[in-house]
């Protein structure tokens, strides 16, 4: 059998096995995340070499694809009020935390790590900036937690993902021997960020009106539309590559515009469609399905991408680990999430344990792992120590960021009842309203049973 083949094996079976305990192990540390990397470590060349890591072509496409499907849904499902009315939590997080989490992890490196470039540093602060709700997903999703720290962390990793690909490729620019530096920062700004966001408009806007027209003819059924999203968010992709632009900012923009053409779609006139089939969003209770398909997608690319992360990136960092990438790689977890998040917090009222929890959890994930390897397959000075460094600190928060999230949620909520029981008038800031946010978010990429879905 080839090398390929039990390649597939090994990951149907990984898959299936979890599938099947899905259920029993979403109340326990052992989350989607801590399991398949657990087994992309052992599965990997690293032990058992059950996993073959020669052929480079089809993971990265695998990570790709699913890195897009994340940025596009994400996007989709983003409403102006998640962050106007009651949304001033995600706002301070992604309009300061963010930027102040990249600066950090930029200068906390130049000590650290010697080994890398000025814009290589930069680029360790850009790759590990961005936070994935989904390795921690009880403490987003643990109803006891209050509606506005959860929203708000939803909200935030919904968004910092796409948020930091501009920085991603001028940074990679600015490093010489790059697939970015022959056109230079200059070229790179124009063709990745100013045309892919112009594809991206126009693709997501236009595919988002022509369903929306389908829809209210009764011309599509249900199972298309969600084949649809899909088409959408490859085409995206895909063209702006074409332009040798960047297919991940062309896909998260798109996103934006698709879901924003969708708003208030008018319901298909009566007896033009099979109830419950024709994708009306009234047939489903009133909550529109239409990302479902790329959204369950995505959480099992996602899921197995950590596998193949595991395989490829994690089992040959523990075998060259160093002290200085231990340390940054806590410092990275710690330091440049909790502080910069304490400064974007001043003055907003909330408590320090709410301070605290939401500078806790900043697991990082899914877009650390594929930025990461973008950077290392560019095959320049430095980018084996920086994936290193990337390798264990996402590593680090598969693990402590999945076993302590059930905890915590726990003993947050129970702060926050005795807190709310017993403050004055007007009451914590913590228990602001805020809109009612989208069945799924996020969280749908690594549902670790049937309730996720549902989760916020």
């Amino acid at each position: 059998m080839s090398g390929g083949a039990w390649t597939v094996l090994a990951v149907a079976g990984v898959t299936a096995a979890y599938a099947l305990g899905s259920r029993r192990l979403a109340t326990t540390p052992f989350s989607s995340a801590v399991v398949f990397t657990g087994c992309g470590v052992l599965l990997g060349p690293a032990v058992l070499g059950v996993i073959d890591t020669d052929e480079a072509g089809p993971i990265t496409a695998l990570l790709e694809a699913a890195l897009t499907l994340v940025l596009f849904t994400d996007a989709m499902t983003v409403r102006r009020r998640d962050l106007t009315r009651g949304g001033f939590l995600p706002r301070r997080l992604l309009g300061i935390g963010l930027l102040l989490s990249i600066a950090a992890g930029w200068l906390l490196a130049w000590p650290l790590l010697p080994g890398l470039t000025v814009w290589e540093l930069a680029l360790v602060g850009v790759i590990l900036a961005p936070t994935d709700a989904a390795l921690g997903k009880s403490a987003i999703s643990d109803r006891r937690v209050p509606p506005l720290v959860r929203q708000g962390l939803n909200v935030e990793s919904g968004l910092n993902d796409g948020m930091v690909l501009p920085f991603f490729v001028v940074f990679l620019a600015a490093v010489p021997g790059t697939s970015y530096a022959a056109e230079g920062v200059a070229g790179t700004f124009w063709r990745s960020l100013l045309l892919s966001t112009v594809l991206g408009l126009l693709v997501g806007g236009g595919a988002g009106r022509l369903l929306q027209a389908a829809r209210a003819r009764g011309l599509i059924t249900r199972e298309w539309r969600h084949v649809y999203v899909l088409a959408v968010a490859a085409g995206a992709y895909e063209l702006a590559v074409v332009v040798d632009g960047s297919g991940f900012i062309a896909a998260w923009v798109a996103g934006f515009a698709f879901g924003h053409a969708l708003r208030n779609v008018p319901a298909s006139p009566p007896g033009t469609t099979a109830p419950g089939r024709d994708g009306d969003p009234e047939a489903d209770g009133g909550r529109d399905t239409t990302a479902d398909l790329a959204e369950d997608l995505g959480g099992l690319l996602a899921s197995v991408a950590l596998l193949l992360f595991g395989a490829v990136l994690l089992g040959p960092a523990l075998q060259h680990l160093t002290w200085p990438v231990v340390g940054y790689a806590l410092l990275s977890l710690t330091v440049v999430r909790m502080v910069p998040v304490a400064l974007s917090l001043l003055g907003s009222g909330l408590r320090a344990p709410t301070v605290l929890y939401i500078g806790w959890f900043g697991p990082r994930g899914l877009a650390s792992v594929v930025l990461g390897l973008l950077v290392a397959e560019e095959h320049v000075a430095g980018t084996e120590l920086l994936g290193r460094v990337v390798a264990v600190t996402v590593a680090l928060s598969v693990l402590l960021h999945g076993a302590t999230a059930f905890v915590l949620a726990g003993a947050y909520g129970a702060w926050y009842r005795r807190a709310s029981a017993t403050a004055p008038a007007p009451g914590l800031k913590e228990s602001a309203e805020v809109p009612p946010g989208p069945s799924r978010r996020r969280l749908g990429r690594h549902h670790e049973g049937p309730g996720a879905r549902d989760s916020v």
